[in-house]
């Protein structure tokens, strides 16, 4: 059934939460598989444990997609590994909390970009300044941040950025999952030059291959349908704001996991995003509220939709407020039954 106009925003925030709940949990417990498999074999075994289950799932038929659903998904794949692999080489070398907030700096400058109201842009200024807290708690703290571990998290922060909007292309032109099952059987393709060697060693031991499994889930195949179905129903910009709770979740999950110490200064840092956060989540409700109260008092909404899904031509479609979104790939897709 689809869901009403004012809920959307609310199940996108939900799902978001849910996300960074689950990413960074399941980056601590693949670290502690680096040591006999290395970073980059970790993200193959993940990628392809991930796909493998997603196509189970899922059961796309890309044989019947046009070029543009390929293309898509070829670079939805290409952000995938490429974000996923540089992420597990930084955090071999820095810590985990720190490096999620400095791989935040992509999402966060694309907020930036995409943003056109003030407010958005103040909540993304106090996001910054948490990053930056961040950033010289680990400079200045007893783990000082490993220089090739800085290079390898700014090249997934890149990855990052693109992978928030071929997310969002995916979504919009792809139904249901099946854009997300190709994309990671894309990733796992180009992975597997580094994962072959990985494989073999856990072949014949149940323990990696069950840690390597769990890995797969909390950090693919659960963020990534989140986020995929939250980008049908959130703006992207609220979305990466939104994401700035995962410096705060990656802190908890390196404590509880990896034993990683949390400092004041970093404890002030996570204050400051998780505000950033709050206030961005009651600034899309108040603005649904708004469009709501406007649509009850003409009967249809602001760009000419009533209530029932119409145009005004007779033409069916799920409209969008115009000033929500920032461009052709925001559109909120309803998701399958």
């Amino acid at each position: 059934m689809q869901q009403s106009a004012s809920s959307r925003p609310l199940v996108g925030v939900a799902l978001v939460v849910c996300s960074c709940l689950s990413l960074p949990f399941g980056a601590a417990v693949a670290a502690q598989l680096f040591p006999v498999l290395g970073p980059w074999g970790v993200t193959s075994l993940r990628v392809a444990i991930a796909a493998l289950l997603l196509v189970v799932i899922v059961r796309p038929r890309p044989i019947r997609w046009n070029r543009s659903q390929w293309l898509a998904a070829v670079f939805f794949g290409l952000s995938l590994a490429g974000m996923n692999g540089f992420f597990y080489a930084a955090i071999d070398r820095i810590p985990l909390g720190p490096a999620v907030a400095i791989e935040f700096l992509g999402p966060l400058v694309l907020a930036a970009v995409l943003t056109r109201r003030l407010a958005d842009a103040a909540w993304v200024g106090v996001a910054l300044l948490g990053m930056v807290l961040l950033g010289v708690d680990g400079l200045i703290g007893s783990e000082p941040l490993d220089p090739l571990g800085l290079v390898f998290i700014l090249i997934a922060a890149g990855f990052w950025a693109m992978y928030i909007r071929m997310s969002a292309r995916v979504g919009a032109i792809i139904p249901g999952s099946s854009g997300l099952a190709v994309g990671l059987v894309v990733a796992a393709v180009l992975l597997i030059p580094v994962g072959v060697p990985a494989a073999v060693t856990v072949a014949g031991d149940m323990q990696l291959l069950l840690l390597a499994a769990v890995t797969a889930v909390l950090s693919s195949v659960i963020p990534y349908s989140f986020e995929l179905a939250a980008l049908r129903r959130l703006p992207q910009r609220v979305f990466g704001v939104l994401l700035s709770l995962e410096p705060a979740f990656a802190t908890l999950a390196g404590w509880l996991i990896l034993g990683q110490s949390a400092t004041p200064l970093r404890m002030l840092a996570i204050a400051l995003v998780v505000a950033a956060s709050v206030g961005t989540t009651l600034g899309v409700r108040r603005q649904r509220r708004r469009a709501d109260a406007e649509s009850d008092r003409d009967g249809t909404d602001r760009d000419g939709t009533d209530r029932y899904g119409t145009d005004r031509d007779g033409t069916d479609r799920y409209g969008t407020d115009p000033d929500d979104e920032t461009g052709p790939f925001t559109a909120p897709i309803p998701l399958p039954e």
